[in-house]
């Protein structure tokens, strides 16, 4: 097949024949000579008046090698090999099956390759399976009672269960397709192999999740829910097995540490086994809440509203003088703000929404970085004392039960703090105490969200519209702790091999989920089963 890129195309032009009708005239081919077509990607260019979408198209031609002499200088080329590639077997015969902590992105695709290339993975996770565990995260966004093992950062899935599903990703990366194509054999829509910005949505994401455990399972994995990791053993500067939930032990040889960012008990545990790890950066902000139609009309102007189109996202950026920078992460279009605590006594809040992203309101992070040096120590779990603090003032400003602090958006530019809210409603479930987000912030962090407030706002018109919505805090948008590994992809201790998100090494499903793989490969490529 070739591929043909920057086809552009009316939003309300339809699809199928229209894209036909335009390849035939790129290419100056009859539409008969276009034998297939498959969409490889779909974007939306709003950048002017008149929106179109963009794709790029693999199409297979009578006389392909024709058309792409004469026309490789004019966005054709031939469609690149995807597909993915199992590495080769080690030398070592494993004795043991290896473990799996967690099951997050990381620890899913890093039990799936396993368990693909034969290895029989044990998976072990904390939290309860994805049934369960939604089960005990709305019983308590409803009471307040937080089920300390099974919540939105603890369970099958891992964090992202209880988000937008985002997968977007700024690595390149061929295991990226190996990703998407098992979440869509998992039952993800199919758009998400081309749609630029593609999600998935916390209700579909719970099926795939399940499924792809049943996957680990058919092929010889266990996966084993309620299981805390509460010790590794070791002798001779190597790992020889783990203890689940204190009392049972496990004999390996090899474990994929694939914790999420929150599990704090798990990083103090492994400090004190004399595993290195290193204080690491991260961010911490707000939510903040704007009705989408806003959003819809600040991007796509007379489009707004378009089923085509579907709901409006954003993605933005402020750097100040002061070298603070403030930025968008993890929009929600449509979604609601959820109260995402693992530990009592402390607010913690999170984007979600499910797949029709059909709610009131948008709602995006606007996070500020962090660095060890704002943590006041040097200790490699300072950053998570230091997220502690501020969740713990949110809780007490947010009058106790998980309520979180909100401020309105004029209030907090002009620094006085809110006695209630205006026009756009908070969705935060727990409940919401108007409030001065400035006590349960650092002053560099509410300077520097007020810096970004109206730049963002020449962007999105709207953004910095008096009666938007402020929420408090997000302190979990990436792991303060990075668990160090070699180029083997070991830890400190032979065979410990720390993956994803909350060892540090990605950001998000779809990094995440290949740094699994990557570690996968490299257990492979040095045992066989």
């Amino acid at each position: 097949m070739i591929r043909v890129s920057e086809i552009k195309l009316p939003v309300d032009s339809g699809e199928g024949d229209s894209l036909r009708k335009e390849l035939s005239r790129r290419l100056s081919v009859p539409e008969e000579d276009i034998l297939d077509l498959k969409i490889f990607r779909k974007s939306v260019d709003a950048r002017r008046s008149r929106v179109h979408f963009v794709y790029t198209v693999d199409v297979s031609l009578k006389n392909e090698k024709r058309v792409l002499a004469r026309l490789r200088e004019k966005g054709v080329s031939e469609t690149p090999d995807m597909s993915y590639r199992y590495v080769g077997m080690g030398d070592i015969k494993i004795d043991s099956r290896p473990v799996v902590i967690g099951t997050g992105p990381a620890g899913l695709f890093a039990a799936l390759i396993l368990a693909e290339m034969g290895f029989g993975p044990l998976v072990y996770e904390r939290g309860g399976d994805v049934d369960s565990r939604t089960a005990a995260v709305n019983f308590f966004w409803k009471t307040g009672e937080l089920a300390g093992e099974s919540n939105v950062q603890f369970g099958e899935g891992g964090a992202g269960t209880f988000s937008d599903g985002k997968l977007t990703t700024l690595i390149r990366d061929r295991r990226c397709r190996k990703v998407l194509e098992e979440l869509v054999s998992a039952g993800a829509p199919e758009e998400i192999l081309y749609i630029s910005r593609p999600h998935v949505g916390t209700d579909i994401l719970k099926k795939v999740v399940k499924n792809l455990r049943e996957r680990i399972i058919k092929l010889g994995g266990e996966v084993g829910f309620f299981s805390r990791v509460s010790d590794i053993k070791t002798g001779g500067g190597r790992v020889r097995g783990v203890e689940i939930n204190g009392r049972e032990e496990i004999d390996t040889g090899v474990v994929v540490l694939a914790i999420g960012h929150s599990a704090r008990d798990t990083f103090r545990m492994l400090y004190g086994r004399g595993v290195f790890m290193t204080p690491k950066a991260f961010s911490l902000g707000v939510r903040v809440e704007h009705p989408q139609a806003w959003i819809d009309s600040a991007q796509y102007k007379n489009f707004a509203g378009s089923k085509s189109l579907g709901p409006a996202d954003y993605k933005l950026v402020y750097h100040n003088s002061a070298g603070r920078s403030c930025y968008t992460f993890c929009m929600c279009p449509g979604g609601v703000v959820v109260a995402a605590a693992s530990e009592s006594g402390g607010v913690v809040t999170n984007g979600m929404s499910y797949y029709a992203r059909d709610a009131r309101n948008a709602n995006s992070a606007l996070l500020v970085g962090v660095s060890p040096g704002d943590y006041g120590s040097a200790h490699p779990l300072a950053g998570i004392e230091f997220q502690r603090v501020w969740e713990k003032k949110a809780f007490d400003l947010g009058g106790g039960a998980f309520k979180a602090p909100v401020q309105m958006v004029g209030d907090f530019l002009e620094g006085r703090p809110s006695a209630a809210t205006g026009s756009v409603v908070p969705s935060y479930a727990r409940g919401v105490t108007p409030a001065d987000l400035g006590l349960c912030l650092p002053v560099y962090v509410v300077e520097t969200i007020k810096g970004a407030i109206p730049e963002f706002d020449k962007k999105i018109k709207g953004f910095a519209h008096p009666e938007a919505v402020l929420t408090g805090v997000e302190t979990r948008s990436s792991s303060p702790v990075r668990i160090l590994r070699d180029e083997g992809y070991e830890s400190s201790v032979s065979g410990l091999y720390p993956a994803g998100e909350g060892a540090g090494y990605s950001g998000g499903i779809i990094s995440s989920a290949v740094d699994g793989i990557r570690v996968a490969e490299a257990i492979a490529e040095k045992y066989r089963p």
